[in-house]
């Protein structure tokens, strides 16, 4: 299901497509081993690997020229951008990824506080599959696919969205790893 709409969004073979299918599917990799790993958790592992899969869908309507996308909007939107795509789809669940993924959430008073061009709400991951999601995505940038970050890299990373991401970021890791 996630491959045609990833062709119908990503129509050529390109730079930006297979940065963002191995990127997608590195955190697809990696959510899979904690479901293998946490069977107590009872993911819903077909929606694990979809939402994935089609996390940053919404990179291609953004401004990063370093990772080959030339859209208009600032990168923080790709979020936005993809859920919008999602929802247009049929795929509410798989925009709610899409718009929860980008940090380890972003919280309205961090929206207000950095004036980002984000509408006025909460992007927090909710369902244990958002949240697994997010987590995995932090362990691999699209500027540097062929690094995989430590927990520690990744905590790292978060620190300038400030101290609460960090602080979602680590008890993930007490749950996940």
């Amino acid at each position: 299901m996630y491959q045609s709409i990833i062709d119908k969004y990503y129509p050529e073979d390109n730079a930006l497509k297979r940065l963002l299918l191995r990127h997608s599917r590195d955190v697809a990799d990696r959510a899979m081993a904690i479901a293998v790993r946490h069977p107590e958790l009872k993911l819903d592992t077909a929606f694990l690997e979809e939402g994935a899969m089609l996390h940053d869908i919404g990179i291609f309507m953004t401004d990063a020229p370093g990772i080959h996308c030339h859209g208009t909007d600032p990168y923080i939107r790709h979020g936005i951008d993809g859920a919008e795509l999602m929802r247009r789809d049929g795929l509410p669940r798989h925009a709610r990824v899409c718009e929860r993924h980008t940090g380890a959430g972003i919280t309205l008073a961090q929206i207000e506080a950095q004036r980002l061009p984000l509408p006025l709400q909460d992007f927090l991951p909710e369902t244990m599959e958002e949240k697994v999601i997010c987590y995995a995505d932090k362990f691999f940038s699209k500027s540097h696919p062929e690094r995989v970050r430590t927990v520690e890299q990744a905590a790292k990373s978060l620190a300038k969205f400030g101290p609460d991401g960090v602080d979602r970021f680590m008890a993930w890791a007490a749950l996940f790893e």
